[in-house]
């Protein structure tokens, strides 16, 4: 599994990327599964970092974790709303597993509480997806130069340069 921890040592470039439009966008990301017809959806979603790992939790009964649990891959992109993409953007790819500890739910919950006031602090999660990453990329616009930045766990990043 390549927690997101991992994934920040091997993919400094990428991470920073992620997290700085992630912020920019207020912690909305789009998320990608696939329905039960196989069709894609694309969902909005505030993922946080917490723990050392990506954690995907919301509302209770949504159609997106629903998804996940019968079919676990996802795709996670930052929200763009600029088309120069001036400030980068940045995607990860990889399989979500829910996880039940009720331990690990409760700190969450109160660092949640902590960062932003929101009390979920006495709501039982329905589901605590954890990523594990598989796949990710970034993208940079200077001038007339894109800069692609790609991840591979094992890899580390590469970059190719396209004008």
């Amino acid at each position: 599994m390549t927690s997101w921890s991992a994934f920040t040592e091997e993919a400094p470039k990428i991470s920073e990327i992620f997290l700085r439009r992630h912020r920019a966008a207020k912690n909305l990301c789009m998320l990608a599964t696939l329905r039960k017809d196989g069709f894609p959806r694309i969902s909005p979603v505030e993922p946080m970092v917490f723990e050392g790992n990506l954690v995907i939790v919301g509302m209770p009964g949504t159609t997106k974790f629903q998804d996940l649990l019968r079919d676990p891959r996802f795709c996670l992109h930052t929200a763009t709303v600029d088309t120069r993409v001036a400030d980068g953007d940045a995607k990860v790819l990889g399989r979500v597993t829910d996880v039940p500890d009720t331990a690990l739910h409760a700190r969450f919950a109160q660092q949640l509480f902590d960062d932003s006031g929101l009390d979920l602090r006495d709501t039982p999660f329905d589901h605590f997806f954890v990523a594990d990453l598989s796949n990710a990329s970034s993208v940079e616009v200077t001038d007339d130069t894109m800069l692609v930045t790609i991840w591979k766990p094992g890899e580390g990043e590469r970059v190719v340069t396209k004008r």
